[in-house]
């Protein structure tokens, strides 16, 4: 027999079975678990009165960390209540979805003069591997559409230069997949090399951090940062994001499906595959990103995009 607070391990070893996610609800679920040993340490069921307590907002506690912090809990009461040992499941009023950020879609010459920096930077001290790096990876993750821990965590065995093709490795929930490349891709990525090869990093990472792993997302985030500040119009008071060169990839493609007359739902499976998206929800969104002017285009059928199309709230 088995206390109420004992059951932490079993769903994470659950979780993991499945492919899922456990770095990110392992720390609640966990502080769960200390607080049903502390308050009911003798209790083998878990109750509604017993959960309630723990779902107060906490006095510093961020909108966002409250809204994972009770997502990961009613997933938690879903499980045990599956082994019958949680007399119920979280109520969804606990878990509000959050607004869908909408992202920032930089502009033809923003992108130019991102890049130019960049390279810029990289030119002016040959002697600098991280100025190397912030020359290419943020290319790389434009022009291949990758998600921002793709692409700081490619391996170097990842790439097939000959093929020309990137292997993109399972992330948290993301499938692994493997995507095409350009010859200008081909060749931005072998110029890189080379000229990394002068460091001798001896790491199995494509962007080798000083420790031989790869960068933090927080360093690639503060790096872009940099850049945009140094070339963005002052008045110009916009939010952006890494994540944003790949909504601003995606909402190319279809600005040049739609122009050249294809239909967008035929095309949509085959983009929702090579970004790695996990539903064709998560490729339809992008067409609200697009200028009026392609949004009405006869290239999309609407009877048959209207149920994909998530809503945004602005």
């Amino acid at each position: 027999m088995k206390y109420c607070w004992e059951y932490t391990d079993d769903y994470l070893e659950y979780r993991n079975s499945l492919g899922l996610d456990t770095k990110n609800p392992r720390w609640y679920i966990k502080d769960f678990s200390r607080y049903l040993k502390e308050s009911y340490p003798n209790e083998t069921i878990i109750t509604e009165e017993m959960v309630i307590p723990w779902c107060i907002a906490r006095p510093t506690e961020k909108s966002y960390s409250f809204k994972t912090r009770m997502s990961s809990l009613r997933q938690f009461t879903i499980f045990t209540y599956s082994i019958g040992v949680c007399e119920f499941i979280l109520d969804t009023s606990f878990t509000p979805k959050a607004e869908r950020y909408v992202p920032y879609i930089f502009t033809d010459q923003e992108l130019t003069n991102l890049f130019d920096i960049a390279i810029r930077n990289s030119v002016q001290d040959p002697n600098s591997y991280k100025k190397l790096i912030i020359s290419v990876i943020y290319r790389l993750i434009f022009y291949c559409g990758l998600r921002p821990n793709e692409g700081r965590e490619i391996m170097i065995s990842d790439i097939n230069l000959n093929d020309k093709t990137i292997f993109i490795r399972k992330n948290k929930t993301h499938k692994e997949r493997i995507i095409p490349i350009s010859d200008d891709i081909c060749e931005m990525i072998k110029g890189y090399m080379r000229r990394s090869s002068v460091f001798k990093m001896n790491s199995p990472y494509l962007f080798s951090s000083p420790r031989l792993d790869s960068y933090k997302s927080t360093w690639l985030r503060t790096e872009f940062l940099k850049l945009w500040e140094a070339i963005k119009e002052p008045s110009n008071l916009a939010r952006v994001r890494v994540y944003d060169l790949r909504h601003r990839f995606a909402t190319t493609l279809m600005m040049k499906f739609l122009e050249e007359g294809k239909d967008l739902s035929n095309i949509l499976p085959y983009m929702s595959s090579y970004m790695g998206h996990s539903s064709f929800e998560e490729t339809a969104y992008y067409i609200h990103l697009l200028p009026d002017r392609l949004r009405t285009s006869k290239a999309i059928d609407w009877k048959k995009m209207e149920s994909l199309i998530p809503k945004v709230l602005s």
